[in-house]
This record gives C-alpha cells, structure tokens and sequence, in this order.
C-alpha cells in the first residue's frame, strides 16, 4: 500500500511517521507505519503493510517499565537486608525474654562479689543515645553536607515515582551496615554472657544468699567452700536483677559503647572531607572515643562489672567495629581506587611503574 507525501530523507534517520487512510466506502481507519532512514527508495515504500520487525522503533516508551523494574529491585534489596537483620537481632530479644543464663558457684569469701549495689552512671536509655541516635545523626548530617559540597553525578533512585536522593541511598547503606554490625556484636556480647554466668560484683548485696540447710555465708563452716546449691532472700531485688546478677561477663554497655562510637570515628575519618581545619575530624573523633571510654570506666565504679568484663567488652566491641568498616561496608572502596594524579617521587616516573586498584606495583 502505498503512502503519498511520506519521502525518505537522510536528516531524519531514525523517525517513522505514523500515518491513517480511508479505506473503502465504510470509512475504516487503517495504520500504515513508515520508515524512514534507509537508503531505500519510494517504491520500497510502496509494499504491502508488513515491515522488519528489527527496524521499528516502539510507539510507547519503556520508562515506565523500567521504573517499575527499579522499584522492584530496591524493594526486594531492602526487605533481604531487613530479614538479615531480624535473624541476627531476633535472637537477642530471645536471649532477652527467655533466656537463662548458667547457674555459676561462688565462695563465700569472694571479696570480689561484696561491693554495694549501686544504680548505674550511664543508664540504658543514656546508652542508647548515645550509642544510636549520635552516630545516625552523624552520618545524616555528613552525608547531607556532602551532597551539597560535592556534587556528584551518580543519578537519583525513583521508587514508585519518588524521586530519592542519592545522599539518602549513601546514608541507608552506612545506617544499615552499622545496625548490622552492633547487632553481631549485641549477640556475641549475650552469647558470652548466657554461656560464662560470671556473677557481679554486687552478688552479696543483690542475692543475700541462704544455703538448703539453712546457713548463710557469715557462718564459719561455709568460708572456703564452693557453694552451688543456694536460694537468694533479699527483698530488694527483682526477678530481673536476679538474672542479671549472673550476666557480668562480657560487658555489654562496654562492648555497645565502644563499637557503635568506635565505628561512627571510622566513618567520619573515610567520609569528613571538610579543609576547613585540619583538627575539627579528630577532635570529633577523640570525643566519640572519650564517650566510649567513660562509658567502660563508669561500669567498674558502679560495681556493675569486673575490670576484666569491662576489657572484654571494650575489645569485642572495637574488633567487631573495626572488622564491619573495613571489610563488610564501602567506606575504604572509592579511598582504595584513587590513583595519583601527580608523580611523588622517581620511582613513580619510571615507565615500569604501573598503578592497579589504588595499590603500586
């Protein structure tokens, strides 16, 4: 069939021309597509309907599609990154609620479970500001101050039309592999804890134990003995502190503290640019380090802990912060890509030199 009007041109190699015909005495309506661009001529334009199915260009976009694509993508990213993190911290609420730790001796003459019981410097809800809320504040606001300081040309994400900028991804990943991390080191701490049984130092003063035959420990015939057959009968204490008085081992304050802040002064070294002053990132750093710092000490003055929990807990938290920054998240990646634009010294002038992955040869 042919098209009148419609001639091929070099200037539009791409296009095609959708045109309608009047066909026959009923009026209907019929589509002829036209291609243009090829050095064909006019009467190749002359056959039957049918073209190269290689040729034709779609008449709707596939923007759509691919959005939707995208969307799927990141929805199914996002929810295995929840499930992960709900199988590791899943077991930590079940360590919580139900958990029972081991049944540990003790003797009598332990001075080192006769200190007071004492409320705690660093609360639990103190802990948890600190150790939350300031390093996800830290990386928001660092994340964010980049984005505007450092324009960068990596393409904003669209979830169901939702145009999300690029520092919100940036930031979702160093929030998610830092929740991640203080979860592995919360069940390392717990499985340490629920396994040892090591009493607190304010065992006396919590517990006041009694023995079946109905002595005490300030009777003469139990010093030196190890004692595991025992009731507890202050009426000051909980059924709560009553667990906890097993759970000194590791610390857990110690080993929150000391991870979450350790990591957040890791982060800020890989991703706190700023030229502004060359102290401002380390002084950041030594405060997030003094916090942490205080927080172990504060536990040994409460009598929450002995010096060696607070240790313990101090080194799991740190390695398992120093393990998730440099080997499970990308904050040393784009560091460890960058070459060098200007020579530093001969050997790097030499021909044989040659630059691979930000490491010399």
């Amino acid at each position: 069939m042919s098209v009148s009007g419609v001639a091929p041109t070099e200037a539009t190699p791409l296009k095609r021309n959708v045109q309608t015909q009047l066909v026959g005495d009923n009026h209907q309506t019929q589509t002829v597509v036209v291609h243009v661009g090829s050095n064909s001529t006019g009467s190749n334009n002359s056959n039957s309907g049918t073209s190269n199915p290689s040729s034709e260009v779609p008449i709707i976009g596939n923007d759509q599609n691919e959005n939707m694509d995208d969307t799927k993508r990141i929805l199914i990213r996002v929810g295995i990154d929840f499930v992960i993190l709900c199988c590791v911290g899943f077991p930590i609420l079940i360590f919580f609620l139900v958990g029972q730790p081991y049944e540990r001796g003790f003797f009598c003459d332990d001075e080192s479970l006769m200190h007071p019981f004492h409320d705690s410097t660093v609360t639990n809800w103190m802990l948890y500001i600190i150790g939350i809320a300031v390093p996800i504040l830290v990386i928001l606001g660092t994340e964010l101050v980049r984005a505007h300081v450092k324009k960068s040309n990596a393409l904003p994400l669209k979830v169901y039309s939702v145009t999300i900028p690029y520092w919100i991804v940036e930031a979702y990943k160093s929030i998610g592999m830092f929740g991640f991390g203080a979860a592995c080191s919360q069940l390392l701490t717990d499985v340490g804890k629920y396994t040892i049984g090591r009493l607190r130092p304010h065992f006396f003063d919590v517990c006041n134990p009694r023995l079946p035959d109905g002595t005490t420990c300030k009777d003469p015939q139990n010093h030196g003995r190890y004692i595991e057959d025992f009731i507890c009968t202050s009426e000051k204490s909980s059924a709560r502190m009553l667990k906890e008085m097993r759970l000194s081992f590791p610390s857990g304050h110690s080993s929150f503290s000391m991870y979450t802040l350790v990591y957040c002064a890791i982060y800020l070294q890989s991703r706190m640019n700023w030229r502004g002053s060359k102290l401002l990132k380390h002084f950041l750093q030594f405060l997030l380090i003094l916090l942490a710092w205080y927080t172990c000490l504060s536990r040994i003055s409460d009598y929450k802990h002995h010096w060696s929990d607070v240790l313990a807990g101090a080194v799991l938290g740190s390695t398992v912060a120093i393990v998730v920054s440099n080997y499970c998240s990308d904050l040393f990646d784009a560091r460890a890509k960058r070459t060098n634009i200007l020579p530093q010294t001969r050997y790097e002038l030499s021909p044989n030199h040659t630059i691979s992955n930000g490491n010399q040869q």
